[in-house]
C-alpha cells in the first residue's frame, strides 16, 4: 500500500504562480511513476502532467504546456507541479497519482494504482 498526500493548493491571481507538492510513502519511491489530474466543478477529471521514474521523461497536457512542469526529488520520497503564469480555468482540484514499478510515464488515470486525496487550486480573474 501506498500512501499519497498532495499539499500546496490555494487562492491565487491570474498570472501567480503555485506549486504544488505530492509525498509518497514506500521505500521504492524512485520506481513509482507519477502523474497529476485535475477535476474542475462539473467536469470530469484529466490528464495535466506526468514523469517516469527518473523525472527524465516527462508528457504534458496541452493546455498547461509552457506553463506546468513536473519534477521529482527522489531522496524526499516528493514529486512537485510547479505551475506558472496560472488562468482561472486552471481551477480544479489537483490530484496526484503513482503507478508502481514502471519505467515510463502514463496519461491515462487507469494506468496508475494509488492516488491522494486531492488539493484546491483557485485562480481568481
Amino acid at each position: 500500500q501506498v500512501h499519497v498526500v498532495e499539499s500546496g493548493g490555494g487562492l491565487v491571481q491570474a498570472g501567480d504562480s503555485l506549486r504544488l507538492s505530492c509525498e509518497a510513502s514506500g521505500r521504492t519511491f524512485s520506481t513509482y511513476a507519477m502523474g497529476w489530474f485535475r477535476q474542475g466543478a462539473g467536469k470530469e477529471r484529466e490528464f495535466v502532467a506526468a514523469m517516469n521514474w527518473s523525472g527524465l521523461s516527462t508528457k504534458y497536457a496541452e493546455s498547461v504546456q509552457g506553463r506546468f512542469i513536473i519534477s521529482r526529488d527522489n531522496a524526499k520520497n516528493t514529486a512537485y507541479l510547479d505551475m506558472f503564469s496560472l488562468k482561472p480555468e486552471d481551477t480544479a482540484v489537483y490530484y496526484c497519482a503513482v503507478r508502481v514499478g514502471s519505467s515510463y510515464f502514463y496519461t491515462s488515470s487507469g494506468e496508475y494504482d494509488y492516488w491522494g486525496q486531492g488539493t484546491q487550486v483557485t485562480v481568481s480573474s
